[in-house]
């Protein structure tokens, strides 16, 4: 006698097994072994890891020969700039001890040649019929950058000694010509005139002197 069962929840569930991978067998009768993924990270990180190591290493290495040699460099270079710059130093002291120098004799220099300027004027000055007696300081003590001074002479008439103003007037070299005194006097059979002037020396203006360096350079150097 056959039974059927028609009720749905009355049914069987087939339950289905996943067949695994060392249940497989190929054709031929070889089986296929599993594969373990963390040992194959494992292998793989013993082989890269000292390989790339090894490469850090060197790579490290390499570097730090290179930063060796460039402090090296720069300590070189640092100490020869250090030597220069003292070398400089030196150089820019001697320079202000010979530009020091050059003042005080510029300062004697100008002072030095105040009277030979001062008496060149007064000959070049002097007309016809016009002696000197005497020429000096006034007064006594005065700087020789800027002498002043008193001239005492004789000439045959008025027009010569104002001649011989004018000149000294014109002189870049000479100011302040004034006249102290003056009298008609009697030498021998004749009457002259005897005067005293005073005056003193100015610095001319720089383009009215020719001026040539102290340090020529020789021909051939």
């Amino acid at each position: 006698m056959i039974k059927i069962n028609l009720l749905p929840s009355a049914t069987r569930k087939s339950q289905r097994r996943l067949p695994s991978l060392g249940g497989l067998k190929p054709k031929g009768g070889m089986s296929m072994p599993s594969v373990d993924r963390w040992l194959l990270f494992v292998v793989a990180a013993w082989v890269v890891g000292p390989l790339l190591t090894a490469w850090l290493f060197f790579n490290v290495r390499n570097q730090i020969s290179d930063l060796e040699i460039s402090i090296e460099s720069a300590r070189m270079d640092s100490a020869r700039y250090a030597e220069m710059r003292a070398a400089n130093a030196i150089l820019l002291a001697r320079q202000d001890s010979i530009a020091q120098k050059l003042e005080i004799i510029q300062d004697i220099d100008a002072g030095r040649y105040a009277w030979v300027h001062v008496m060149d004027e007064i000959s070049r000055s002097m007309p016809a019929y016009t002696w000197l007696i005497n020429v000096v300081s006034k007064p006594v003590g005065t700087p020789l950058e800027t002498p002043k001074f008193l001239i005492e002479g004789r000439c045959g008439n008025t027009f010569a000694l104002t001649e011989f103003m004018q000149e000294l007037e014109a002189s870049p070299f000479l100011r302040a010509i004034n006249l102290m005194s003056t009298d008609q006097v009697r030498e021998g059979e004749a009457l002259i005139y005897k005067f005293v002037l005073e005056g003193e020396y100015q610095a001319p203006p720089p383009d009215l002197i020719q001026t040539v360096p102290i340090f020529q350079a020789r021909e051939g150097d």
